[in-house]
């Protein structure tokens, strides 16, 4: 397809510029200060969508807007549905960046900003694909429909409630999603599981003020003393979760999986030294891979209690409180979690403790097939763009709506990622590489027209 190519070459530059110009709208959903930015991002990317020559809507919700667009009909042909979101995470802690974290900066090939790799860098390779189809076919090989939203990041709440609203006019057979990464720098990969997620806020509530540890200590319930016991239940020296239950509905990776994991080219050593550590832990009994991607996991994502100043301070604090995390695998249902948590915080929580816990987040794990003939399909176009076949592989992380779009809509998911596992995407000084934003819109290029192999 020398004319698609050559488009897609005459017009890199100003991709990139269009990229930066959407990283520059601080779009951070769970800050309501910054409510009307997340709009603005929606607004910018509908008008992106016109602009190339297809219809697109701002969808007002109860919380942050969604945008639509459809392409035109091209009978017999299977239909796609885009899907990918516009807000981002919040910046803290900002002194950790060497850059203004909505500035972009290019440097060493890649561009730094919060959102540039989850999700807008990701998600604007398909509008690109589509722009470079209408503006040198004019016409696009298969049905399209668009669907972006501004939750993602904080539970994607607004869109359930609308994939169950409009099940019937998002029909597709296939749903392509771009937020996750490829296995390696130069190796791609398409995802086929993802873990879910349960998160959740915990709050101790010892005595009615602040204390003088001398004056009181070893008297009353110090939250503090508590939250740490209780925390320290949650989980044993192996990294076995000792909620009762936790994993009676994991399905046990079979060793043909096992297999599979084992042979990718995995390098442990460079592993530890890219993320800083000398030792590895995790649930004794699976290899690193295993553990990040197939099993079940609890982390502490947030501590806070007592005097965090300069110097020293003989307090007894009041308050203490959490944040917590468990990744879940499929088959696990984060309701049931939820139940059985809050028994076992409540046979732990000492006397003297008034204890509250929050469920902010839950979503189930997906595993997809990889057998399906989309999934094929992008394999072959992947192949085409990156010049090496994609690895099948499973991801750590969680898109919480990939099971709702399975379950809604019935159709077989695509988790192609352009990322990479360095690009700092939820960090400080987080970064998308250009070569492969491009080579994503080449790859979504490819695809429309693989898709359009598989006529109906």
């Amino acid at each position: 397809m020398p004319n698609l190519d050559e488009y897609l070459q005459t017009h890199a530059d100003r991709f990139e510029q269009e990229l930066c110009e959407l990283l520059r709208i601080p779009s951070v959903s769970a800050d309501p200060q910054h409510k009307g930015d997340v709009r603005r991002a929606g607004e910018w990317l509908a008008a992106q969508l016109q602009k190339i020559g297809l219809p697109a809507e701002v969808i007002d919700t109860d919380g942050h807007p969604l945008v639509y667009a459809q392409g035109p009909e091209v009978p017999g042909a299977p239909t796609a549905l885009v899907y990918g979101h516009f807000d981002v995470q919040p910046v803290e802690p900002l002194d950790q960046w060497t850059r203004q974290p909505f500035e972009p900066a290019v440097a060493e090939g890649n561009v730094y900003a919060r959102g540039a790799s989850d999700d807008k860098g990701q998600l604007l390779t398909h509008i690109k694909s589509l722009e470079t189809w209408l503006a040198v076919e004019r016409r696009l090989p298969v049905n399209i429909k668009v669907l972006l939203e501004g939750e993602e990041e904080v539970g994607s709440e607004s869109l359930v409630k609308y994939l169950a609203a409009n099940r019937e006019a998002l029909a597709c057979d296939c749903i392509v999603i771009s937020d996750s990464g490829q296995f390696a720098p130069g190796q791609p990969a398409i995802t086929c599981g993802l873990r879910g997620i349960a998160y959740y806020e915990l709050r101790l509530r010892g005595p009615c003020r602040d204390l003088h540890s001398g004056s009181f200590g070893g008297t009353v319930t110090n939250p503090a003393n508590a939250l740490s016991r209780i925390l320290a239940s949650l989980i044993d020296d192996k990294g076995v979760v000792q909620i009762p239950g936790f994993y009676d509905d994991v399905v046990p990776l079979s060793d043909a999986e096992r297999k599979s994991l084992a042979e990718l080219p995995f390098d442990e050593a460079e592993y530890m030294k890219e993320v800083g550590v000398k030792q590895l832990a995790g649930e004794a009994g699976y290899t690193t891979l295993e553990r990040r991607w197939a099993r079940p996991t609890f982390d502490l994502c947030g501590l806070t209690s007592g005097y965090q100043g300069e110097g020293a301070k003989t307090v007894l604090p009041s308050r203490a409180s959490a944040k917590l995390s468990f990744r879940l695998v499929a088959n696990q249902d984060p309701d049931k979690i939820t139940q059985s948590l809050r028994k076992h915080l409540d046979r732990v929580c000492p006397p003297g403790i008034e204890m509250e816990l929050i469920a902010h987040q839950g979503s189930g794990g997906v595993l997809v097939s990889q057998d399906s003939p989309y999934m094929k399909a992008a394999s072959r176009a992947i192949e085409q763009a990156f010049g090496v076949a994609p690895f099948l592989i499973r991801e750590g992380g969680s898109i919480p709506v990939v099971g709702k779009f399975a379950e809604i809509l019935q159709a077989d998911v695509l988790l192609l990622g352009w990322g990479q596992d360095d690009d700092n995407t939820h960090a400080p000084n987080e970064k998308f590489c250009l070569a492969d934003f491009h080579r994503g819109i080449k790859a979504s290029t490819r695809l429309w027209e693989e898709l359009a192999k598989l006529t109906k």
